[in-house]
């Protein structure tokens, strides 16, 4: 049998393939299941010295993404022997990896495609899995999608369970039992009792901070790094825009040291001091960069980040780049400000190399990691698309072996 622990982007499509191969498949998710549309109520806290967007419940963060589907760290992963070609194809097919019909493409993000081209950048529509027949394009990606018009985890999980996989929700994994170096199950926590699940492999894909606290729990010492993508919105005033009503993130602007996309905040409004500014009146764009590993996470499970001179640099690079394309799009460059510094996408904390090897596998034999944990460096985009096709390869690997 074979256990695995969350349903973000890395376990979801390992239950799926695992379960519609006959396997044995028991998914344990933290959270509950619920609606794809009521997804902004289970955001995560951390203490005041970190602002991060993770979730805790079925599809983890997938959930609450933008469904943008970009390859990542190609390169990098080739010096561990690993080569996603042929999963990457797999996954595009399997989750409809696509860039938006015109139809969907609101004049905020033309505006934005627009500018970009005039000023010389690598502009681009975001490629996505969303269903535009089913998209009802009212701007809500993040907080979980009404019309579940676009993929996430939930899909494949639905999925793994339809082939006959188990599915325990609201269910804590507390410890991994261990015998002699090889893992013989898990402990969890659910309705308040203690349980114990025995599995010939389990796999730990829970996201970068649970995983690594697990894993530490067992003797292995991760979560000494983390690193997560540092984010702002950069926006300000064009009247009738109608942007907040757009799918979000449909365009991309990639920069070498980071990257750019049409995302609405309400909070950039509070910038501009004028009432007659509304919602409708706003287009900004979010800059994310790659950031250095330099963090950690504590024993209670709270966050600390350091921020680097690159790191501030990046995103420095980033914001001029915007407040460039928002003046060239038409938005008055005396309302242009900017949101406060927060990560997504937090990884890093049992990297290939360091926690697990080339197939995910830790030092405790058949213990696998499969989320952004393993990632080994800050990929700076979203890294969903990435994490499905490592999965992917694990699936193959573990149905091979």
């Amino acid at each position: 049998m074979f256990i695995i622990v969350g349903t973000g982007a890395g376990g979801a499509i390992l239950a799926r393939e695992l379960a519609l191969n006959g396997m044995e498949v028991t998914i344990l998710e933290k959270g509950p299941y619920i609606k794809s549309k009521d997804a902004f109520n289970y955001y995560d806290k951390y203490n005041g010295s970190v602002d991060l967007l993770t979730t805790t419940c079925i599809g983890g963060a997938t959930i609450v993404s933008m469904s943008n589907m970009v390859r990542a760290l190609d390169e990098e992963l080739h010096e561990f022997g690993i080569d996603l070609s042929e999963a990457y194809e797999y996954v595009d097919e399997l989750v409809g990896v696509h860039e938006l019909d015109d139809s969907h493409i609101g004049a905020g993000t033309q505006a934005f495609l627009d500018a970009g081209r005039e000023l010389g950048l690598n502009s681009m529509k975001m490629p996505k899995a969303i269903r535009e027949d089913d998209c009802i394009q009212c701007g809500k990606c993040a907080f979980g999608c009404p019309a579940d018009a676009k993929w996430s985890g939930k899909d494949f999980v639905d999925d793994a369970v339809e082939a006959g996989a188990t599915l325990i929700c609201e269910a804590e994994v507390t410890d991994l039992i261990v015998d002699d170096g090889t893992i013989k199950g898990v402990r969890y926590i659910k309705d308040g009792s203690e349980e114990e699940l025995f599995a010939d492999k389990v796999v730990l894909s829970a996201g970068a901070i649970s995983s690594a606290l697990i894993l530490r729990r067992a003797g292995i010492d991760a979560g000494r790094e983390i690193f997560f993508d540092p984010f702002v919105s950069v926006g300000g005033y064009l009247k009738d825009i109608n942007f907040n009503t757009e799918v979000q993130m449909a365009g991309l602007v990639i920069g070498e040291n980071f990257v750019l996309s049409p995302h609405f905040s309400s909070f950039i409004r509070a910038n501009i001091p004028d009432d007659s500014v509304t919602d409708k009146d706003i287009l900004s764009i979010m800059v994310k960069t790659p950031d250095e590993c330099k963090g950690y996470i504590d024993d209670d499970g709270e966050v600390y980040k350091t921020n680097t001179i690159q790191d501030i640099r990046y995103l420095a690079e980033g914001v001029a780049t915007a407040g460039f394309i928002l003046e060239k799009a038409g938005v008055d460059p005396n309302t242009i400000g900017s949101t406060v510094y927060r990560g997504a996408h937090p990884g890093g904390t049992a990297a290939i190399g360091k926690i697990v090897d080339s197939n995910l596998e830790t030092e405790i034999t058949n213990l696998f990691v499969c989320d952004a944990s393993v990632l080994p460096v800050s990929p700076g985009k979203p890294p969903i698309l990435t994490i499905l096709a490592l999965s992917k390869r694990l699936a193959d690997y573990i149905k091979n072996k």
